[in-house]
Order: structure tokens, then sequence, then C-alpha cells
């Protein structure tokens, strides 16, 4: 699939609408008389923490989840009172992993309606996979451009199907390195590596969308808030007392922080839309200039670098030749 252009393609400002929710709004709330029975929904990491809350509200409002699991024993035991789920292996460092489960799903010749690329990790020591890529950028941003080039038919197939690719306020640590971006050339920051595979999410979905508005496939991206699930793993005792002091120290529930993304999955507020980053549940505004050069601290809003166009078309290209993976027309 070659660079996109087509001046038909209507881009939806990075503004709020407003959507009428807040930061409080939890997923059931969001979703509280849709009825998504017929649909099907795939979530990575659709188990745990905030997408284990995602997949509650969709099952819960009707909707058929598959959750695609690296640790099969933890997510049966996580979904067992959930209904309408299944479970299938998957490991998104593995690209063969991938592919097999992508395969599987085509062959159940289903569409799929919503596509939740939650799963991801944070701050861990340098790891590399298979191929010499850095564990961050490979599992939360390739893995899941590798995971939807290979659904596509399922979700052209589904004439109304949405991506929502889950970024973070990470993004503030700093936009793509496209010249080194598994860290070969300097030296590992496991801070600077999150925010760069975080802004990924979001510039994927920017180049994402302007591609699937002619197939009917929209897609977002979203800061689910700040939620102590087990995401922190990796990070030391001494961050976390910062992270969880002062006055910014405001955390949401993993209920909470679910509701952005099935928002961005189901609302008839957002049809016709597409290609935003969004945050309390709502189209999030872009940072203000102060907090580019530092002037002021900013808790909320989208910074440039993960929401520019040509970044983001700067990006798929360097996805495609870093997995050998093209989207098909």
């Amino acid at each position: 699939m070659k660079n996109v252009t087509d001046n038909a393609y209507p881009v939806t400002p990075q503004i709020p609408i407003p959507s009428g929710f807040g930061p409080h709004t939890t997923a059931r709330e969001v979703i509280e008389g849709y009825q998504l029975s017929g649909k099907v929904a795939i979530v990575t990491g659709g188990y745990s923490g905030v997408g284990l809350e995602t997949t509650r509200a969709l099952a819960e409002a009707g909707a058929t989840v598959i959750i695609p699991a690296r640790t099969m024993g933890k997510a049966q035991s996580a979904i067992a009172t959930i209904p309408r789920v299944e479970l299938e292996e998957l490991d998104l460092i593995d690209p063969a992993s991938i592919d097999a489960f992508a395969q599987r799903f085509l062959d159940t010749r289903r569409p799929l309606h919503i596509l939740i690329n939650n799963a991801g990790i944070m701050v861990p020591p340098l790891t590399r996979d298979a191929r010499g890529y850095e564990s961050q950028f490979a599992i939360n941003h390739l893995g899941h451009f590798q995971l939807t080039a290979r659904l596509w038919p399922a979700l052209k197939q589904a004439a109304g199907a949405r991506v929502i690719s889950v970024s973070s306020a990470g993004i503030r640590f700093g936009g793509v390195d496209f010249e080194d971006p598994n860290f070969e050339h300097k030296t590992y920051e496991k801070w600077r590596a999150y925010g760069q595979s975080k802004s990924a999410n979001a510039l994927f979905a920017v180049a994402l969308d302007r591609r699937g508005y002619a197939h009917g496939v929209r897609a977002f991206s979203v800061h689910p808030g700040r939620i102590i699930t087990d995401l922190v793993r990796h990070m030391s005792e001494d961050e976390m007392n910062a992270a969880t002091s002062g006055p910014n120290a405001k955390f949401k529930t993993p209920e909470q922080g679910a509701a952005t993304s099935v928002w961005c999955a189901t609302s008839q507020q957002l049809d016709g839309k597409g290609g935003v980053y969004c945050e309390d549940v709502d189209i999030a505004r872009p940072v203000p200039k102060e907090a580019l050069d530092g002037t002021i601290h900013v808790s909320s809003g989208v910074f440039p670098w993960a929401i520019d166009p040509a970044f983001a078309e700067r990006l798929w290209q360097l996805s495609e030749s870093m997995t050998g993976v093209m989207f098909q027309p």
C-alpha cells in the first residue's frame, strides 16, 4: 500500500468534541445502552488490567471478544466469569506467532469489527527480539503493526471497523528516532524507548486512519490515564515513589482507564471521525507551545510529534521495512 495523499480524506480536528464524559467515567458508563450482539472484537492484553476491563465492557454489551494471550493459564483464570470470550495463543514479539494467530482468525471467515491494540511493556532493561529490535518498539508498535496488517481483510470485511491503538502520556518522553529506533548507536534509555514506542502507537493511528477511510476502517489512539497495573513491574522503588507522590499523582481505576478505548471503539459520537489522539473519553487538545520548551508542565494533551502526518508516513515506511509486512489494498 503506497503513501496516501487522497485530498478527499477528511481530517478530524485534534480538539475536544466535547463528549460529555470525563476522567472519572467508567467503561460501563460509556457503553450503556449500546448493543454489540453480532460484533466481533479482538483485544490484545485483554486479560489483565485495563485490557481486562475493556474485554468485560465489550462482552457484557454482547460482543464476542477474542483475547490473544501469551500466558494462557493466567488468561483463563482472569476471564472465567466473562461471557462470549475466546482465548488464542499469541506472542507479540514473535512474528511467526502473530501470523499464525491472524491466520486462525481469518480461517473462521468472521468480520472483525473492533481491534484494540492494548498489550504492551514498559521500561524493561534493554532486551532485543530475535531480529535484534529493541523490545518496547518491537512489542508495543511493530507487533501490533504486523497484527493489524494480517487482520486487514477481516477489518475491511466488517464494513465499518475501528482500530484502537493504546498509547500513553509517555509520548512526552519523545518521538520516534527514525535513524536509530533500536538504540544501536546511542545508549539505551528505558523511558526514552518507552516514549518512542507510545509515540509510534499514536502515529500508527494517524496513518492507518488515512488508509482505512475508503474501506470504512477508522483508527484512533488512546491515552487511558495513569493506572497502577502489572505494567509497572519494571519500575524501581524510587521510580514508583516519585510517580505516586506529589500534586500530579492522580490515578484512575482500571474501569476508568478502559473507558476511552471502549468509547473510541463504539461511540456514535465518533462516526465520521478518526486519526486523532484521545484521553479522558474525548479527543485531546494539542499541548500548548509553552509545554514544548519546558516553560510549563502539562498533565494532559498530545505532543506534536505523536500526531504529525509526515512523521506518521515515515513511520509507516520504516515499519514495513523492519517487519517485511505490507498492508494489502
